[in-house]
């Protein structure tokens, strides 16, 4: 792990200076619409006067930043997200050197932020939390990801399933050096094991900060699919690539915090929920099916929200149910400030910056306006007949992206948190995603992995 704080620019260029002279390149990242990482390298030697000046690009190249007309945009550095990429590259003479990267935000000539910068619209989020008197959320997301052949055919590499060792876990080795990996980063992984599909693994991240945990989400994917790459084989965080499998999820814990206190916990409740954090839950639960559109953005992503894959279908929460949509880990004595909630329907295809943002926001809407927690459900969801469902006021997730769009379409939290410029940018995207899907594939795959999803999204995610 990089033992160096980076708090300002100057840090940055001391370290750059000394330990880190063997770091010639810095990549400048961002995300864009859909949360892929976008970015460029320059010089190290560069980077003061970027940190000063920015720099300049093309913003109307890249999907969801700007119209052809307003195309100039910059880029400004970010120097508390410094990191080193945890492996090495060799110079033109086989001499070694390594590549440093932060995270910028995007402004407009005029030096206003950038309407399409999704990665502002979660700062944008956290500071109307603070307003609010919370100093922090905190995020802990679980990442699954397929090891494939090659980026064009999901052929599995193993006949592993949950938590298999050993010869049923041949990548094992990988994954942990993986893992390593991200702990150079700075990136701290808590967990990593086999998951229940052949070739599905997963690596859990140690919770932190909303912001610095997306960062961290954006590195994850990209380090991931490195070291795979490194491998000869290919990583990927497709939602459901394979039909009769489970699919990638990415479950979310999160709590809010003032200052060093959880503010979910209380110890005289039940479940140990503080009367914001079953507010919280309440939130999450109304909104739910108008941010549903973001948590899983993809056509393919509601190939894995069916019953019978461990993915969540109906809106209900619970502490032992795992079909449940919302999840309370059971409170360990002593371990107060580990109480959070597990919201398990989002997927890794996702912007994590407006995943969280709309996670928090609906949160937090479920706060002010005091809405009341239903009563958890502990029963195996799957398995109640309809009427059973109906008696008790458990409802469904969108079934697909269309119903998912719709939804959203009318909602004033998601136009809100996002902006007009984004909300409308995400809607004419994945309508044209929808549109394509369906000249292609019309309805013969419904409820199946079409080969449209697999030439567009394998490669892609």
């Amino acid at each position: 792990m990089t033992k160096h704080r980076f708090m300002n620019d100057e840090d940055v260029l001391n370290f750059l200076e000394n330990e880190g002279k063997d770091v010639k390149f810095i990549n400048l990242l961002f995300p864009d619409i859909l949360g892929e990482l976008r970015g460029f390298g320059i010089p190290s030697y560069e980077l003061d006067e970027a940190f000063k000046e920015g720099r300049g690009f093309d913003g109307s190249s890249i999907e969801g930043l700007v119209r052809v007309e307003e195309s100039d945009l910059l880029v400004f550095p970010n120097a508390e997200t410094f990191r080193i990429l945890p492996w090495q590259y060799e110079d033109c003479d086989s001499s070694r050197y390594r590549v440093g990267c932060l995270f910028c935000d995007i402004l407009n000539p005029d030096g206003t932020h950038s309407f399409g910068d999704t990665r502002y619209v979660l700062k944008r989020t956290m500071e109307k939390m603070n307003k609010q008197g919370y100093s922090s959320f905190k995020v802990g997301p679980e990442l699954e990801f397929f090891y494939f052949r090659d980026s064009q055919t999901p052929m599995v590499l193993d006949k592993g399933d949950y938590f298999s060792m050993g010869i049923g876990d041949p990548y094992e080795y990988l994954r942990k050096k993986t893992a390593l990996g991200l702990l150079k980063m700075g990136i701290i992984p808590e967990y990593g094991h086999h998951e229940v599909a052949p070739s599905q693994h997963e690596i859990d991240l140690r919770y932190t900060d909303a912001l610095q945990m997306a960062d961290a989400t954006m590195l994850f994917r990209y380090v991931v699919k490195e070291f795979a790459r490194r491998e000869g084989i290919y990583a990927t965080f497709m939602p459901k690539p394979l039909d009769g499998e489970n699919g990638n999820g990415m479950h979310v814990h999160q709590s809010l915090w003032k200052d060093r206190e959880n503010l979910f916990f209380d110890e005289k409740n039940a479940y140990h929920l503080s009367d914001i954090a079953q507010r919280y839950i309440a939130g999450l639960m109304m909104h739910i099916r108008e941010i549903t559109s973001v948590l899983n953005q993809w056509v393919n992503s509601f190939k894995r929200l069916v019953p019978g894959y461990e993915a969540p279908v109906y809106i209900a929460w619970g502490q032992r149910n795992r079909s449940a949509l919302i999840r309370i880990p059971e409170y360990k004595p002593g371990k107060e400030n580990a109480m959070r909630v597990e919201l398990r329907s989002p997927d890794p295809g996702c912007n994590p910056y407006l995943a969280f943002s709309l996670m928090l926001a609906a949160g937090m809407l479920g706060i002010e306006k005091e809405y009341e927690l239903s009563p958890p459900c502990e029963e195996d969801i799957y398995h109640l007949p309809p009427e059973e469902r109906g008696k008790i006021g458990v409802q469904s997730l969108p079934g697909n992206l269309e119903e998912a769009i719709e939804i959203t379409r009318s909602s004033e939290l998601v136009k809100k948190t996002l902006g007009t410029h984004l909300f409308e940018k995400f809607i004419a995207n994945k309508e044209k995603e929808i549109q394509n899907y369906r000249q292609e594939m019309g309805h013969k795959y419904d409820r199946r992995v079409s080969p449209f999803e697999i030439a567009h999204n394998l490669p892609r995610l």
